[in-house]
């Protein structure tokens, strides 16, 4: 099996399943959808989330301060012009207690840095590749 696999449901809904683990994948009613999940534009914002969350909770632990009550708060806008696309991302990291300025500048540094920023920054996606074969 693929590292992931994107499965039509009906209508729009999908089924993503990555290893042991299912999603649901939707468009709002408005949009024509069942509104049964999350838009693929919405996984892909809430992906960079998590993963700034992951690396936040981690830096924290590393620092011997509970990760417990970490949240990263989200908006993201879409761009007005075509191609269809999301224009801005802003996260806020909301720690449990305070921090000193060293640490909240290091803090934003390592979610600066997380995995998924890395991978969109700057259009450096290294492979995209696309192909089609039919169902046996």
């Amino acid at each position: 099996m693929p590292n992931l696999r994107v499965v039509h449901q009906t209508g729009d809904r999908l089924e993503i399943q990555v290893r042991d683990h299912r999603l649901v994948c939707d468009q709002p009613v408005a949009d024509g959808g069942s509104d049964q999940g999350p838009t693929p534009t919405e996984l892909f914002v809430a992906s960079l989330t998590a993963c700034v969350a992951h690396y936040a909770g981690r830096f924290l632990a590393r620092h011997d301060l509970d990760p417990d009550g970490l949240r990263v708060d989200c908006d993201f806008t879409m761009s007005a012009n075509r191609p269809p696309r999301v224009a801005s991302i802003v996260l806020r990291l909301v720690t449990p207690h305070p921090l000193p300025d060293n640490r909240r500048r290091a803090l934003l540094a390592v979610a600066d840095h997380c995995t998924v920023h890395n991978s969109i920054r700057q259009h450096h996606l290294e492979g995209w590749s696309c192909s089609w074969t039919r169902a046996p």
